[in-house]
């Protein structure tokens, strides 16, 4: 099936929600034929989705799977911008790469690249990210704002917050954020941010957000197995990824468009709201040494703001935090 074919179809049934939709309304909203209708339906249902046909009433469409595929993420989401180009891979080392890769062939605004296993992920630090195939989300997002070199740190905040809010809305359960990019889920993490500028010498043309998360994992190696958990973990049932992520997007969209007309301000408040150390010891631990105290929140431009014993104010720009 055609991509411009498949996601004006599945527009339709998102549009209709959990409603029957006619053959002839599907026809002329494809402009093709009665007979085309039938095999674009056939095709959905042999890539996992359940298709009912009712006589006189016509077809109706829902996800019956886990299994990530660009269908499956088009069908139900809302969104204007975020994800309405999808770039689906079953396997690939690593979704930033791919992203600047479409970069470089002018994907518009919003694309998204994600994948059902990574082999090469990474986060902060070049850390390497491990993922279990068919189990987690990798995925990442393409942003062209046009914004100072000094504020681009901040659409990682902004990502943190709109994960924290689709876990809240899918899942039920109350995550919190580890400065810079980190979310925890009763004391493990669950979820990593890598934000990455590409740019000329000139101006910055894109920021890439690549987000990793731990979904239906069932266990972890023993090395990370005390400090990682996942969201089936956590809520003791099996997650459907696809739902997750248009609630990513969802989120993401609304919290962008609320970045772009009111500032960071608001993020900034709703990023504190759910921080993981906000008010409590911590130690920072970089290159320069360890310093302990309170933290007290983030500046404008995301650096850790800690309090020491005597009351003064420092900021941390990269280091490890300890709670």
């Amino acid at each position: 099936m055609k991509t411009d074919i498949r996601k004006a179809l599945l527009e339709l049934f998102s549009a209709t929600e959990t409603a029957f939709v006619s053959g002839q309304t599907i026809a002329d909203h494809l402009n093709c034929s009665r007979t085309a209708v039938w095999k674009h339906m056939n095709a959905l249902k042999e890539e996992g989705f359940l298709v009912e046909a009712v006589r006189n009433k016509g077809y109706r469409l829902e996800q019956n799977t886990d299994q990530i595929s660009e269908n499956e993420l088009y069908l139900g989401l809302k969104t204007t911008v975020i994800g309405q180009k999808i770039v689906y891979h079953p396997e690939t080392s690593s979704t930033q790469l791919i992203a600047q890769q479409l970069l470089h062939q002018g994907t518009p605004e919003g694309t998204l690249v994600v994948t059902n296993f990574q082999t090469a992920g990474r986060g902060r630090l070049s850390r390497v990210w491990l993922s279990q195939p068919g189990d987690n989300i990798a995925m990442s997002l393409i942003l062209k704002p046009q914004l100072s070199m000094q504020q681009f740190p901040q659409l990682t905040f902004l990502a943190s917050v709109s994960i924290v809010a689709a876990i809240k809305e899918v899942v039920g359960i109350d995550a919190q954020i580890k400065w810079p990019n980190d979310i925890f889920i009763d004391g493990k993490k669950v979820c990593g941010v890598l934000t990455e500028l590409v740019s000329d010498p000139e101006e910055v043309k894109a920021v890439i957000i690549g987000m990793g998360i731990n979904v239906n994992q069932a266990d972890f190696a023993p090395e990370i197995k005390t400090i990682a958990t996942s969201l089936r973990l956590a809520s003791g049932e099996t997650l459907q990824r696809s739902a997750l992520i248009q609630a990513i997007l969802t989120k993401f969209e609304a919290f962008y468009q609320q970045y772009l007309t009111e500032g960071f301000a608001p993020i900034k408040r709703n990023w504190e709201e759910h921080a993981l150390q906000f008010n409590k010891h911590i130690k920072a631990r970089s290159l320069k040494g360890v310093l302990e105290g309170e933290f007290k929140g983030i500046t404008d431009d995301g650096v850790l703001v800690l309090q020491d014993a005597n009351d003064e104010l420092h900021y941390v720009y990269s280091a490890d935090i300890e709670v």
